[in-house]
């Protein structure tokens, strides 16, 4: 599996149990662990566990899905700021409603 410089993920075993940590790398010399899942059975378990996490974790991180996300709320809140009128032009209408 190709790792990520960013999200990376330790497997250890304290006896008969298997520990995972994701780490994430702040600089080239801090890490940080993301996320801790133990009490796997064997080493394969605890890897496989350790894989799907890393995936999530860029999945989360891509800029491409958090562009889009952000477009969507940009879209969304346009659209109802659209449908709402500032009361000043509320007024204005109603005037010429009454002038009419």
């Amino acid at each position: 599996m190709a790792q990520s410089k960013k999200y990376e993920y330790r497997v250890e075993q304290d006896g008969a149990i298997w520990t995972v940590d994701i780490i994430r790398r702040v600089t080239s010399r801090t890490i940080v662990v993301t996320k801790t899942q133990g009490d796997f059975a064997t080493e394969a378990e605890a890897q496989k566990w350790g894989e799907s996490e890393v995936k999530e974790f860029l999945k989360k991180t891509n800029l491409n899905e958090l562009e889009k996300r952000r477009a969507r709320k940009m879209a969304e809140e346009k659209k109802s700021s659209m449908n709402v009128k500032r009361p000043e032009v509320q007024q204005d209408e109603q005037e010429e409603k009454e002038e009419d």
